[in-house]
């Protein structure tokens, strides 16, 4: 079976050396050989083994009645948008390791591969090399998904991981992480939190059905977390992790990415470095956690190679994904119930008669007061808040 890779970078060239190392193994799991014909990419790549099956026109796949498989892995919305388009469009089956992708256009192209007898598949567009996308279709679809709370960004939770157990502060940590290569030269769709956004915005579409906007989510990131803040949740024995997390409340879901205080009971607690985890509770299922190398070249094009096995089984079926294109109005956040950690200059005696009752954390920072609320919806906090002066920090307990 012809298989063509769109986009030769980190992940286009871990599909093709995936199936030249794996191609027996592969080829048992399909029923017959997958073989890449064409690799389309602007550059040439001389001495590249792929440098004969390079092209340079996208339509030079659409028109080869030999390709069925077709991999993308350029990034961003267009224009792959409208080269998956067109690989549907005349019956090809596709797969994506592209959040953007599928978090914009996931609804309607799956709606085309529908229409056209064919596959869009996603599986590497969330958690990279975890396999958490066909078991939410396939094994829990007996379930009620009623919570999904993930660490989905490797490289956050690497920094978040560094800065408490180093001290450092962001700056510092910031550069380490791209001297490593795990942080981009502009790290702000990872370190604002849109990446795990648009994550959390896939899930929920998935387990609900129909299309949830990823822009409204609220969203932040890691960028104001500090060695000080780090200071108080060693005191109060907990972790920041950013979380993306979505909850069934009555016949939406509630969602919201931000930095959060763990305690160290919490399953997402001792995920560390680059790892990245998913923790999901039915209402049959309970708790489930799926853990591993959320990116990374060969994890994330060993989930693209299972959707390429997946789609080789099914080369004559549409398999169906209920995800509508009509858009889900989400539960308003300001609705959600959090205690909140609190850093102010202001004196004890102003946050007791601005909050009442509160917990005082010591962690030894001068000039300043932490604290820690009572349960409260984000409006009120959001309310009070602003009857306190100089409030430094805000963090979510969860």
């Amino acid at each position: 079976m012809k298989v063509a890779v769109m986009g030769y970078g980190t992940i286009g060239s871990g599909v093709v050396e995936i199936l030249n190392v794996n191609k027996d193994v592969v080829a048992k799991r399909a029923g017959e050989p997958l073989e890449v014909k064409k690799v389309l990419d602007l550059r040439d790549f001389s001495g590249d083994p792929v440098e004969k099956l390079i092209v340079h026109d996208y339509m030079d796949i659409v028109n080869d009645d030999e390709i069925s498989l077709v991999v993308e892995a350029m990034g961003g919305v267009e224009p792959a948008y409208t080269f998956v388009k067109a690989m549907l469009e005349a019956g090809k089956h596709v797969t994506t390791s592209n959040k953007a992708l599928v978090a914009d256009k996931g609804a309607e192209l799956i709606r085309i591969a529908r229409e056209h007898g064919v596959n869009f598949m996603f599986e590497a567009s969330v958690g990279g090399g975890i396999p958490i996308i066909r078991p939410l279709l396939s094994c829990l679809t007996g379930d009620v998904i009623e919570e999904i709370t993930g660490i989905v960004n490797g490289t956050t939770n690497y920094m978040m991981t560094k800065m408490t157990t180093d001290g450092s502060e962001y700056e510092d940590v910031l550069k380490e992480a791209q001297a490593l290569g795990y942080a981009e030269k502009d790290p702000t769709a990872d370190v604002e939190g849109y990446d795990a956004c648009r994550k959390i915005a896939i899930l929920t579409s998935l387990v609900c059905g129909q299309q949830v906007d990823y822009n409204d989510i609220p969203t932040e990131g890691i960028s104001h977390i500090t060695a000080t803040d780090i200071k108080y949740a060693n005191k109060m024995g907990r972790a920041i992790k950013l979380l993306a997390r979505s909850e069934k409340v009555g016949e939406t879901y509630s969602a919201r990415v931000a930095p959060y205080l763990l305690p160290k009971d919490h399953p997402l607690y001792n995920v560390n470095d680059v790892f990245n985890a998913i923790f999901v509770h039915g209402n049959m299922l309970g708790d489930g956690m799926f853990y591993g190398s959320g990116a990374g070249k060969l994890p994330t094009a060993s989930a693209v190679v299972g959707d390429l096995v997946a789609m080789a089984k099914h080369v004559d079926k549409n398999i169906f994904l209920e995800w509508k294109e009509e858009k889900l109005e989400l539960a308003n956040p300001s609705q959600q119930n959090f205690k909140f950690f609190v850093r102010t200059k202001a004196s004890a005696q102003e946050v007791e008669k601005v909050f009442h009752k509160v917990e005082f954390v010591d962690a030894g920072v001068s000039g300043e007061v932490g604290f820690v609320t009572c349960e409260m919806t984000q409006k009120a906090y959001d309310d009070k808040s602003k009857e306190l002066s100089d409030v430094v920090q805000m963090i979510r307990f969860a």
